[in-house]
């Protein structure tokens, strides 16, 4: 499975954002997809997942405010971020595998894509 993020860019606090990660080279709804994200210094933290079931997984730091979604037919999975705080400035990395909210159990993922959120 290949992973291809965009969306990522400057944003001023309380703005939105919306990720998307498109899959490709195996069956797409299958697979849970997730999206994770490394601040600097930082080690790579679960931020949402949603299982080929449309199922989704929260952490708590952004229960409330973002909202992953996919679009089996477009292979692709979103991830929409509203009311964006400085501390989500990050890299955020889709990833792809059995739903799981544990980094290292998933065995593909995308380049990462930089979001920056401005005070």
């Amino acid at each position: 499975v290949q992973l291809q993020a965009s969306g990522g860019g400057l944003v001023q606090a309380g703005g939105s954002a919306r990720l998307s990660c498109a899959a490709s080279g195996r069956t797409f709804s299958n697979l849970a997809m997730a999206w994770f994200r490394q601040a600097p210094g930082k080690e790579r933290e679960f931020v949402a997942a949603i299982r080929w079931s449309g199922t989704t997984y929260y952490s708590d730091p952004v229960k409330g405010r973002f909202t992953i979604s996919r679009d089996n037919a477009k292979n692709t999975v979103y991830l929409q971020m509203n009311s964006l705080k400085p501390e989500d400035t990050a890299v955020y990395y889709c990833a792809a595998d059995r739903f799981t909210v544990a980094a290292g159990e998933y065995a593909y993922w995308g380049q990462g894509t930089l979001v920056t959120v401005s005070s």
